[in-house]
């Protein structure tokens, strides 16, 4: 089996050089008037760059481009969509983060591409492979409020499904070779896992020779495992620190898709123990049937300072060298 390391999504915005600091300070010149939208986009390019070269040290295989350019999870795809506006900030579940909260008011529509660009301006700048990240339908409808009164949650699902099927198209000819849909709302609501499924469908019924991986997180997913096995996607990207029984379901249950191990808490700046957690993974892998499998963080690393998120990239690395029997 190939075990591969993967950066999970979001990378840190700021750090504590004049470098690291700059988009941060621009955006502040920026709204003051002293700075153009040009200078903006050029301090974020830099700011891709320095997170990729960070993945690149860190020996990550598949990396990310830190979804820099992204205020929120939410708002940076929902915010582009026709039918859409961004509203007041709400809390993103029990983090320190806030999004805008998207206001529906029409049929959603997408008219313009989403993070296709994005992907392919580091895509064409990485050495690694670069994999390209959106919020899945059934989270951005959660996380909506609806001002058409037509509208119901199970056509917001399928509206934003519609509109990320055409994204997800467009990154597959944009040549991503692996594609993550992030549904961290979907392990709290499980009795909505058939619509999500039938989304997801949509999603995947557009991917082209892309591999398609479901990440959920901040849930425990242990309850709905076997449920998320009947997900139409090849890879299954797990949160293991809000689910301590995970390891010993996929142990008896097995599973026939790729697993992401997201056994690194992306939230906490401990480390985790080597030994131990190789150990786990070790008899997990020994119950997946897929030719290939991943080890990643548990979700976004743009909770943890910057120093710390070097530190976890490197850990999943040493990982990796240890599950594999190489060399540290």
């Amino acid at each position: 089996m190939e075990l591969l390391t993967l950066t999970h999504s979001g990378y840190p915005r700021i750090g504590d050089s004049a470098d690291e600091q700059a988009l941060r300070r621009t955006i502040a010149q920026h709204d003051r008037g002293e700075r153009t939208d040009a200078d903006v986009r050029a301090a974020e390019n830099q700011l891709v760059l320095l997170a990729l070269e960070d993945q690149q040290k860190a020996g990550i295989d598949i990396l990310t481009d830190g979804q820099i350019r992204w205020n929120d999870p939410v708002s940076h795809l929902a915010g582009k969509l026709q039918g859409v506006h961004t509203n007041g900030l709400l809390r993103f579940f029990d983090t320190n983060f806030y999004f805008r909260q998207p206001l529906v008011r029409g049929r959603i529509e997408q008219t313009q591409p989403l993070i296709v660009e994005e992907f392919q301006w580091a895509a064409h700048r990485s050495i690694q492979p670069v994999k390209p990240v959106v919020t899945g339908p059934y989270t951005l409808a959660s996380l909506s409020i609806c001002d058409n009164g037509s509208a119901n949650k199970d056509g917001l699902i399928m509206g934003y499904a519609q509109a990320l099927a055409a994204e997800v198209a467009r990154l597959a000819s944009s040549g991503a070779k692996l594609i993550q849909v992030d549904e961290p709302a979907l392990p709290r609501h499980p009795r909505d896992m058939a619509l999500a499924r039938e989304a997801l469908g949509l999603i995947a019924s557009r991917k082209g020779q892309a591999e398609l991986a479901l990440a959920v997180y901040f849930a425990d997913a242990a309850s709905v495992y076997v449920e998320l096995q009947a997900f139409p996607v090849q890879t299954l990207v797990l949160d293991f620190t809000y689910s301590p029984e995970l390891p010993h379901v996929i142990e008896k249950e097995g599973s026939t898709k790729a697993i992401g191990f997201g056994v690194l808490d992306g939230r906490n700046t401990r480390l985790e123990d080597h030994a131990s957690t190789a150990r786990s993974i070790e008899r997990m892998l020994a119950r997946v049937e897929a030719e290939r499998s991943y080890l990643t963080t548990s979700c976004s690393l743009e909770y943890l300072p910057r120093d710390r998120a070097r530190l976890k990239l490197r850990h999943l690395t040493s990982l990796k060298k240890s599950i594999l029997g190489e060399a540290p």
